[in-house]
Protein backbone atom coordinates (compact mmCIF):
# COMPACT_ATOMS: atom_id res chain seq x y z
CA UNK A 1 0.00 0.00 0.00
CA UNK A 2 2.52 2.43 0.69
CA UNK A 3 5.46 3.09 -1.44
CA UNK A 4 7.61 4.91 0.72
CA UNK A 5 8.20 6.99 3.82
CA UNK A 6 10.09 10.14 4.40
CA UNK A 7 11.05 11.06 7.87
CA UNK A 8 12.27 14.86 8.83
CA UNK A 9 15.53 14.76 10.16
CA UNK A 10 16.78 17.76 12.46
CA UNK A 11 20.16 16.88 11.63
CA UNK A 12 20.37 14.76 8.74
CA UNK A 13 24.09 13.36 9.50
CA UNK A 14 23.35 12.30 13.02
CA UNK A 15 20.08 10.25 11.91
CA UNK A 16 21.50 8.99 8.97
CA UNK A 17 24.76 7.42 11.18
CA UNK A 18 22.00 6.04 13.63
CA UNK A 19 19.40 4.85 11.39
CA UNK A 20 22.53 2.91 9.71
CA UNK A 21 23.54 1.01 12.56
CA UNK A 22 20.31 0.44 13.57
CA UNK A 23 18.81 -1.03 10.79
CA UNK A 24 21.95 -2.77 9.82
CA UNK A 25 20.62 -5.92 11.37
CA UNK A 26 17.31 -5.92 9.57
CA UNK A 27 19.43 -5.88 6.46
CA UNK A 28 18.42 -2.48 5.74
CA UNK A 29 21.13 0.13 4.29
CA UNK A 30 21.55 3.54 2.12
CA UNK A 31 20.45 2.56 -1.23
CA UNK A 32 20.12 6.62 -2.38
CA UNK A 33 21.69 9.40 -1.32
CA UNK A 34 21.04 12.96 -2.42
CA UNK A 35 21.95 16.47 -0.95
CA UNK A 36 19.38 16.81 1.90
CA UNK A 37 18.31 13.17 1.42
CA UNK A 38 19.11 9.53 2.19
CA UNK A 39 16.99 6.33 0.93
CA UNK A 40 17.41 3.25 2.98
CA UNK A 41 16.08 0.26 2.35
CA UNK A 42 17.07 -3.82 1.35
CA UNK A 43 17.25 -2.80 -2.37
CA UNK A 44 15.04 -0.31 -3.29
CA UNK A 45 14.56 2.99 -1.20
CA UNK A 46 11.58 2.51 0.77
CA UNK A 47 12.44 4.80 4.17
CA UNK A 48 13.64 8.05 3.53
CA UNK A 49 15.87 10.38 5.55
CA UNK A 50 15.18 14.01 4.52
CA UNK A 51 16.65 17.62 6.11
CA UNK A 52 13.55 18.80 8.32
CA UNK A 53 12.70 21.17 11.14
CA UNK A 54 14.68 20.77 13.96
CA UNK A 55 12.24 19.57 15.91
CA UNK A 56 9.87 17.81 13.87
CA UNK A 57 6.52 16.12 14.89
CA UNK A 58 7.25 12.65 16.11
CA UNK A 59 6.20 9.78 14.26
CA UNK A 60 6.11 6.27 15.03
CA UNK A 61 7.92 3.40 11.87
CA UNK A 62 7.86 -0.11 12.50
CA UNK A 63 10.43 -2.51 10.16
CA UNK A 64 9.81 -5.45 9.50
CA UNK A 65 12.01 -8.06 11.11
CA UNK A 66 12.53 -11.38 9.47
CA UNK A 67 12.84 -13.71 12.85
CA UNK A 68 12.88 -12.65 17.09
CA UNK A 69 16.81 -12.39 16.63
CA UNK A 70 16.86 -9.86 14.41
CA UNK A 71 14.52 -7.57 16.69
CA UNK A 72 16.68 -8.24 19.43
CA UNK A 73 19.33 -7.08 17.58
CA UNK A 74 17.91 -4.37 16.17
CA UNK A 75 16.95 -3.31 19.87
CA UNK A 76 20.90 -3.22 21.05
CA UNK A 77 22.35 -1.43 17.46
CA UNK A 78 19.27 1.56 18.22
CA UNK A 79 20.64 1.51 22.18
CA UNK A 80 24.30 1.33 20.77
CA UNK A 81 23.77 4.16 18.15
CA UNK A 82 22.21 6.53 21.00
CA UNK A 83 18.38 5.58 21.26
CA UNK A 84 16.73 5.91 24.43
CA UNK A 85 15.09 2.73 25.52
CA UNK A 86 11.40 2.49 24.39
CA UNK A 87 10.05 -0.99 25.07
CA UNK A 88 12.60 -3.83 25.45
CA UNK A 89 12.23 -7.14 23.24
CA UNK A 90 9.06 -9.11 23.60
CA UNK A 91 5.96 -10.43 23.08
CA UNK A 92 3.24 -7.75 22.37
CA UNK A 93 0.25 -10.31 23.07
CA UNK A 94 -2.09 -7.43 23.52
CA UNK A 95 -1.86 -7.22 19.86
CA UNK A 96 -1.75 -10.90 18.97
CA UNK A 97 -0.07 -13.72 20.40
CA UNK A 98 3.40 -13.76 18.11
CA UNK A 99 3.48 -10.27 18.27
CA UNK A 100 7.52 -10.14 19.23
CA UNK A 101 8.90 -6.25 19.20
CA UNK A 102 11.39 -3.82 20.49
CA UNK A 103 11.12 0.23 20.47
CA UNK A 104 12.94 3.21 20.76
CA UNK A 105 13.10 6.61 20.52
CA UNK A 106 15.89 7.82 18.16
CA UNK A 107 17.48 10.96 17.64
CA UNK A 108 14.47 13.52 16.29
CA UNK A 109 12.17 11.72 18.83
CA UNK A 110 10.28 9.96 16.44
CA UNK A 111 9.22 6.07 18.09
CA UNK A 112 11.45 3.50 15.73
CA UNK A 113 9.86 0.10 16.08
CA UNK A 114 10.91 -3.32 14.53
CA UNK A 115 8.45 -6.20 14.64
CA UNK A 116 8.04 -9.72 13.88
CA UNK A 117 5.08 -11.27 13.31
CA UNK A 118 5.75 -14.85 12.40
CA UNK A 119 5.63 -17.39 15.18
CA UNK A 120 9.05 -18.72 17.40
CA UNK A 121 10.70 -21.18 15.32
Amino acid sequence: MIDHISLPAGDLARSHAFFAQALAPLGIGVVKAYPGAIGMGRDEPEFWLVEGPAAPTPLHVAFVADNRAQVDAFHTAALLAGASDNGAPGLRTHYHANYYAAFVIGPDGHNIEAVCQLPQH
